[in-house]
């Protein structure tokens, strides 16, 4: 089985801002070692509202990098989203929505520094945190 990682909001912020060594420590090794990267396109169009423009750059380039896989908000992912919003609480978040759904379908974890939102629609699904 292929392993991987998946991106939230907050690790794209992260490695585009530079606030933290670690995401750019963790995709440069996963392009090292051929760990795949799934971005979700509702995470990365949350992380270009929430980044400054020094960090466009790297969203730019994110789900071109060799071993980053799109996960588009195609129609079934869109019926999958809505299901998972419409039990979850407190309230929707889509881009959050979508990292779990990528999350459980590839069985990988999620890279993030806040995982509050996704653990509220999953609590189940597994966690590395950014320090």
């Amino acid at each position: 089985m292929i392993g991987g990682v998946v991106l939230d909001t907050s690790s794209l912020a992260d490695a585009a801002t530079g606030a933290t060594i670690y995401t750019r420590a963790k995709i440069r090794t996963a392009v090292e070692y051929g760990i795949v990267l799934a971005i979700p396109t509702a995470a990365l169009a949350a992380a270009w509202a929430q980044v400054p423009p020094s960090g466009y750059p790297f969203l730019a380039l994110a789900a071109g990098l060799s071993v980053a896989v799109a996960d588009p908000l195609d129609e079934v992912t869109a019926r999958d989203l809505g299901l998972l919003l419409s039990a979850a609480d407190p309230g929707p978040d889509l881009a959050a929505a979508h990292v779990v759904c990528s999350a459980r379908r590839r069985g990988w974890p999620v890279l993030t520094s806040d995982p509050g939102p996704l653990l509220a629609i999953d609590p189940g699904i597994e966690i590395e945190r950014l320090p």
